[in-house]
């Protein structure tokens, strides 16, 4: 599945949607360079699921944890490792079989230790915005990209 989204607004409306289909468990990659997106997806997410907080990217402190209705969902980033053990060193593993749905920026950072993915959100900047390219992975994947298409139809 690939959308386009001509601007921030078009981003974080995607992201409610994607959260009006997140179910506990699921892991997501959210790939793309610098500025395509990626933490503005995770906000219009939050935001989609009632949190009205402050959402910054976890560069620093590695993952940001929110408790929000029924879920609980942790936002990574991995930008700054230099190798994949960092990964191992910082002990992230327990978060990944917590049942909780983790978002992961930069996920090629971790290398072959991270979880492997649901889906995979590949941002690109495109013009003056940005395209979003949704791939499942797995079963669950593929469900949550399936309730993600009919609450964008709902909304429509």
């Amino acid at each position: 599945m690939t959308l386009g989204l001509p601007d921030e607004a078009a981003t974080l409306v995607l992201g409610a949607q994607l959260a009006q289909a997140l179910v506990p468990g699921l892991v997501i990659y959210l790939e793309g360079e610098l500025g395509s997106g990626k933490t503005t997806l995770v906000r219009g997410g939050l935001r989609g699921l009632g949190y009205a907080g402050n959402v910054k990217s976890p560069t620093y402190t590695l993952v940001e944890l929110y408790a929000i209705s029924s879920l609980n969902l942790h936002h990574f980033d991995f930008y700054r490792f230099s190798q994949p053990e960092e990964y191992l060193d910082a002990g992230l593993d327990e978060y990944f079989q917590s049942g909780a749905v983790c978002l992961v920026e930069w996920p090629d950072k971790a290398g072959t230790y991270l979880a492997p993915a649901d889906l995979r959100i590949v941002l690109s900047i495109e013009g003056g915005g940005r395209r979003a390219e949704l791939i499942p992975l797995t079963e669950a994947g593929r469900s949550c990209l399936s309730r993600l298409r009919n609450s964008a139809a709902a909304t429509s």
